[in-house]
């Protein structure tokens, strides 16, 4: 895994591929490659680690040619070396594949082609589709790339997101798509063609796209393609514009990307209100979604699924679907969704919360909802991914390119779409009064104004992370609608800056965390002006009893706060549905400062990938 980058034109493929795989460093990866048609023959160079040492390489051993393919790893099979780094070559060197997925079925394939003499140069599982394909080529395909790949990926098990290029056939890329194991893009140039696994590696070059499907393959010409199913039939596939600007990735004044895109959140949270919202007759408006006042009246029951961030995403959303619209919410991890047989009907809706859009455990919990007659809504970051085109409906986030693999703006977007959510059922299903429709908008309107204050409050963060960078341990505690926030910050600390961090509903402090409660374990509550501000009082009265270090999350002008806890941190006075946003941020803020410090990788932590494409 992860990142795919395709050149077929007139231009030298290196620097483009290179440019392309750099977008998709967010990603993760442990080694990278490159694969050129150069003088009639397969050209390869690899390394490990970081892409800066593949550039090295190409500066030593230069490579140049007008057709490529390159790659940058996340290990599956075998250790990060040079020799499992992508691309794979045949073994008569005409051949060469990249490939995001697992083939489950590889040493059953290893095996019978070590039989027929093939001599494997990899552990990965990878190498037995290149090999498959030289095969067919040999036999049975007449030495045609895309019939020998089309032969080749019948027999692997799995999601795969292939490609595929020929010293036969110098003048084509093959790009194939099974299941969900991330995404295939097509690029249209003029007189040169591209194909990618994530938009922002080609979106500098082109913003006209074409997506593959599962079970679709590609033929990619400088001039045209060919599209078709996986057993021969011709498709005619929309062309995609894509509207995203590449400049908005670049980092600007800021150190990292995560601190961007920290500091994009009122941005972003604008962009996923605007247009959604009709201000003067303070309706909610999501005609994206495709919902009528008589689904929205059958529906019994709404299933959230999702992973990692996006889960906590959702057990916000729960409380605005529940309050607004009346309507049961369950929120399931999508890794362990369909594993339990869940009961789903024709009453039910099914929202899926995913930034890439190709989070495969959570593709397989819409797969298993789709299956069985839910309705299917998805809530999508990265437009035209695999999430958005199954749904029924969806929601894009509008939070741009998101690098840093610890999501922060995405997260924050993807809870003001559940309010938009939570308010469009509510108005539909007849659940909210028109003066409480309009309070609820009008809170909205203010929230990209105290999303900015409580950015200013970046200062006071650091400092804090001054106090705390060297504690090994943490526990984040909240309550109502704020515990999933705690969760968040702690997932945040621990993604980031390796420190252990655990959140809780504060009221289960006392069911077990509270023995792990010393003056070595900082306690970060958040103790927001709200219903259970006293019940949180309580609980950093508990936790200061038994000699523990508190820090608070507070609301400004709170004074008796300060008579309370260690440290405080204060954010600005918020509505209580729309305080995780607010909350959330000195959080981010705080994983940052203390990460930074401890000289972490913030934007690549280690072992982590921004789009989990496997199991």
């Amino acid at each position: 895994m992860c990142g795919i980058v395709g050149y077929v034109g007139f231009r030298n493929a290196t620097p483009l591929i290179i440019d392309g795989l750099q977008r998709l460093e967010y990603r993760g990866y442990d080694s990278a490659g490159i694969a050129i048609i150069q003088d009639d023959a397969i050209r390869l160079s690899r390394d490990v680690g970081k892409l800066g040492n593949l550039r090295a390489r190409l500066e030593r051993q230069p490579l140049a040619g007008c057709i490529g393919i390159g790659h940058t790893r996340w290990a599956t099979h075998g250790v990060p070396a040079e020799h499992n780094a992508h691309p794979h070559i045949s073994m008569d060197g005409e051949f060469v594949v990249v490939h995001n997925g697992i083939v489950e079925n590889y040493l059953e394939l290893r095996e019978e082609l070590s039989a027929e003499g093939v001599v494997f140069q990899s552990e990965t599982d990878t190498e037995v589709i290149v090999h498959l394909v030289a095969h067919f080529a040999h036999d049975g395909a007449h030495g045609d790339v895309t019939e020998a790949t089309r032969m080749a990926v019948q027999q692997l098990r799995g999601a795969h997101a292939i490609g595929i290029m020929s010293s036969r056939q110098p003048d084509r890329l093959v790009a194939v798509r099974t299941g969900n194991a991330g995404g295939v893009a097509l690029g249209i140039g003029d007189g040169e063609s591209f194909v990618a696994s994530d938009i922002p590696a080609i979106l500098e070059q082109t913003r006209q796209m074409v997506f593959l499907e599962s079970r679709q393959m590609a033929t990619v010409f400088a001039d045209h393609h060919v599209v078709q199913t996986l057993d021969g039939e011709s498709l005619s596939p929309q062309i995609h514009q894509i509207a995203w600007d590449p400049v908005s990735a670049a980092k600007g004044e800021f150190k990292h990307f995560m601190q961007k895109e920290i500091f994009d959140q009122a941005r972003s949270l604008t962009d996923s209100i605007r247009g959604r919202i009709d201000f003067e007759r303070e309706e909610v408006l999501l005609p994206e979604l495709n919902l009528t006042a008589e689904q929205a009246h059958s529906l019994q029951r709404l299933v959230t699924v999702a992973c990692g961030t996006s889960y906590y995403s959702g057990l916000v959303g729960k409380f605005y679907i529940e309050h607004m619209a009346r309507l049961n919410v369950e929120v399931d991890y999508g890794s362990e969704y369909r594993y339990r047989d869940p009961i789903i009907d024709a009453n039910t809706a099914v929202l899926a919360i995913t930034q890439s859009g190709e989070t495969v455990d959570t593709l397989a919990a819409m797969e298993e909802a789709r299956d069985k007659h839910a309705t299917l809504w998805s809530i999508v970051n990265a437009i035209g991914s695999q999430a958005m085109r199954v749904a029924d409906g969806y929601i894009t986030m509008n939070a741009g390119p998101e690098i840093g693999v610890a999501s922060t703006k995405a997260f924050t977007s993807s809870i003001a779409d559940q309010y938009l959510l939570a308010l469009r059922l509510g108005q539909l299903r007849g659940t909210l009064g028109s003066e409480q429709r309009r309070q609820y908008v009008r809170d909205l309107e203010r929230l990209p104004d105290l999303v900015g204050r409580t950015l200013e409050t970046f200062d006071a963060v650091d400092q804090l992370a001054s106090y705390f960078y060297q504690y090994s341990n943490f526990l984040f505690l909240g309550r109502g609608i704020n515990y999933p926030i705690a969760l968040e910050g702690a997932l945040k600390l621990k993604e980031i800056s390796y420190i252990h961090a655990e959140g809780y509903p504060a009221g289960e402090m006392k069911h077990g965390p509270i023995a792990l409660i010393d003056e070595q374990m900082p306690v970060l509550a958040i103790a927001l002006r709200d219903a259970v501000y006293d019940k949180m009082i309580s609980q950093i009265e508990q936790a200061k009893a038994r000699g523990g270090i508190v820090i608070a999350l507070a609301t400004e002008g709170d004074t008796l706060m300060a008579t309370k806890a260690d440290h405080v941190l204060y954010v600005p006075e918020t509505p209580p549905l729309l305080s995780p946003i607010i909350a959330v941020i000195p959080l981010q803020m705080l994983a940052y400062a203390i990460a930074v410090r401890r000289g972490a990788d913030v934007d690549q932590p280690r072992n982590l990938a921004k789009s989990v494409t496997v199991e």
